[in-house]
């Protein structure tokens, strides 16, 4: 569709041209920046991944990050071979190399690393992990609320891949969002494995119904720190939250209806699978949960 776009839509921006990427322990040009065929994570999608965005020179929720950074690792048995210090030392050396002081996004990658042969058994991958730090200059751009369509694609059980883990192994969830395309939404929604709203290919998916706010149990929905946040809001603020199961149905006749992630925070939505939710447009609890979060970045980032 000629209008079609995505929860990570950003604004054009020719500095992102000339980035400088970090790289194992080097900061490098971005057409310098590769990473071997041999390498795991190209040839396997063995690693784990974060995303962080920067506001007023500081890295919101950083602790929050590096926890769930270093969870993922231990979880794949990767030794990242960095402390959590070097870790965020080698952000802030890519935040400063690239003068970028708000409206930036990091992606902290690390895999297994290169591999001695090209088969799937991790003790092949003896050189160490590779860890790749993309710093960009990104300002949402969402001229409107999202579409979405329910895909037949699952969050899965834990013992298949554990939807929690923020791996490089996204597959499920791409083959989700091109079903949607061919739908002619922007993006999916993803049901459980009973059925139940759950998420979307790449952020996490709430509901308002009377004045209450729903979201998944989190029992097959990523971990995701803006959820979390937006959850912790509502409770502060006297607005009646729920993470339950709910469904199709229900989801429907929602009064509104917003994704969160850390890229574009509180996006609406205004249809799902050809219905419009709500009139369609941003609603009043959806902008006022916008503005709770706004202030909260504030006083993160003070």
């Amino acid at each position: 569709m000629t209008d079609q776009q995505t929860t990570h839509q950003a604004q054009d921006d020719a500095r992102n041209d000339s980035i400088l990427i970090w790289l194992n322990g080097r900061v490098v040009p971005r057409h310098e920046a590769l990473v071997s065929v041999y390498d795991s994570g190209f040839m396997l999608g063995d690693g784990v991944w974060e995303g962080l965005r920067l506001y007023n020179g500081k890295w919101a929720f950083a602790e929050e990050h590096l926890d769930r950074l270093f969870e993922a690792a231990k979880a794949i048995d990767l030794d990242i071979g960095m402390t959590r210090q070097q870790v965020f030392e080698a952000i802030t050396e890519t935040q400063q190399a690239n003068a970028m002081q708000t409206d930036a996004h990091a992606r902290l990658m690390v895999t297994r690393g290169v591999k001695t042969r090209p088969f799937q058994h991790p003790a092949l991958s003896r050189q160490g992990p590779t860890i790749a730090i993309i710093m960009e200059h990104s300002r949402p751009r969402i001229a409107r609320p999202i579409r979405l369509a329910t895909v037949p694609h699952m969050r899965g059980l834990p013992m298949t891949q554990d939807p929690k883990l923020n791996s490089h192994s996204k597959l499920n969830c791409i083959l989700a969002c091109i079903a949607a395309e061919k739908a002619g939404a922007d993006e999916a929604l993803m049901l459980d494995v009973h059925g139940f709203v759950n998420t979307t290919n790449a952020c996490n998916f709430f509901i308002v119904r009377k004045g209450e706010v729903w979201t998944s149990t989190g029992d097959y929905c990523m971990n995701g720190i803006t959820r979390a946040k937006v959850i912790a809001l509502c409770r502060e603020n006297g607005i009646p939250v729920f993470e339950r199961n709910f469904s199709l149905v229900e989801t429907y006749s929602a009064d509104e209806a917003f994704l969160t992630g850390t890229f574009g925070a509180q996006t609406p939505v205004g249809e799902i699978d050809g219905r419009v939710i709500g009139d369609g447009r941003t609603g009043p609890m959806t902008q006022r949960i916008q503005g709770l979060y706004k202030a909260l970045i504030q006083r993160e980032t003070a």
